[in-house]
């Protein structure tokens, strides 16, 4: 399992940095354009529990090329036509195409797990053609960033040696590894943003509770939907605190309460002031639209939202094992002292 994950690792890692990258501030686009894809299907009402509430039960598949933030290229554009969306699907589509061998060895290296390990839905574009999951702000791009407090600059600045210690295959530890390769948490915490496979989600519910399990790792959240305060704000947790409610057909979850350890989300945020508020709404029999903003006074300037569709799969949820039978961390220490003593 983990040598395939760690394919993924660069390609977070190139997200991360096309995260920093801010594009020219866009006219701001008519708000018609952003809220269509998150509007109901015409005549369609939205099932029901046996008990009343609205039913998000089923498994869920988030893939898709079109990318978290909008390319400098579309700047100013939301939406596109249909010849500029059909052009813009087959250029992510090429980007995105593990079976390539144009990049040089380095770049070939980094493709090695083909299509065949990959989800094929990541390589289609949104059905509405927009240019970015961001929403707002209207330029599609997440906020700049603020001066992070002394703490949080240290504790990155510790994280990134670490982070190159592990690329140079030198770790002096475990704790070098990030979360994902120790297997402790990766795409499953909130908020969810498609990646290169395991992109189901399996929803069901209960009388006041909603369960929204990935199928990354397969830590399943527990929701409650009855009124149940959040924990004290000195409990934290890997996933956060989540609690929701029920604001007509759609279901509002507010998490806080996350971990103080970097990588818990890959938006590398300060856990004591972020906070997550996500939104599940049937707009048809096959889609939710799931929707999230994002807020951290100690990491951007502003909130920022985006919205992922989720449409409906036959796909089977497959167990997800992470380190049954693995060696990968005793061969990365054991590696990291043969280097070591080679040096001497």
């Amino acid at each position: 399992m983990n040598v395939r994950f760690l394919t993924s690792i660069g390609l977070a890692a190139a997200m991360a940095a096309a995260l920093g990258a801010q594009a020219p501030v866009a006219p701001k686009q008519p708000p018609a354009a952003k809220a269509e894809s998150a509007s109901p299907k015409a005549g369609y009402a939205v099932p029901r529990t046996p008990w009343g509430d609205p039913d998000l039960q089923g498994i869920w598949n988030d893939a898709t090329s079109t990318p978290l933030q909008r390319p400098n290229k579309y700047a100013g554009k939301d939406v596109l036509t249909d010849e500029e969306a059909a052009g813009f699907e087959q250029e992510l589509r090429h980007d995105l195409d593990r079976d390539r061998r144009d990049g040089g060895n380095a770049i070939d290296v980094n493709r090695a797990y083909n299509e065949h390990w990959m989800d094929a839905k990541r390589l289609q574009a949104t059905a509405d053609k927009r240019t970015s999951l961001i929403i707002d702000p209207a330029d599609g791009r997440i906020p700049p960033q603020v001066q992070a407090p002394p703490e949080l600059q240290k504790q990155r600045a510790e994280r990134a040696e670490a982070a190159k210690r592990f690329a140079d295959g030198l770790p002096y530890s475990t704790d070098d590894m990030s979360l994902p390769v120790r297997c402790i948490i990766r795409t499953d915490s909130p908020p969810y943003l498609p990646t290169i496979y395991n992109n189901d989600f399996m929803i069901f519910q209960s009388p006041g509770q909603v369960v929204i399990a990935p199928e990354m790792i397969h830590s399943a959240r527990v929701i409650p939907v009855d009124g149940k305060p959040h924990l004290n704000q000195r409990l934290h947790q890997w996933l956060g605190d989540s609690r929701g409610r029920w604001d007509g057909d759609t279901l509002v979850v507010e998490t806080t309460n996350f971990r103080n350890e970097d990588g818990v989300t890959f938006l590398n945020t300060n856990a004591a002031t972020f906070k997550i508020t996500e939104r599940f709404k049937r707009i048809g029999p096959d889609t939710i639209a799931y929707t999230f903003t994002v807020e951290d006074p100690q990491t951007w300037t502003r909130p920022w939202t985006a919205m992922v569709p989720w449409n409906r799969t036959r796909d089977q949820m497959y167990e997800y094992e992470c380190h049954e039978s693995n060696y990968d961390l005793v061969h990365l220490l054991s590696g990291a002292r043969a280097r070591e003593a080679q040096a001497k």
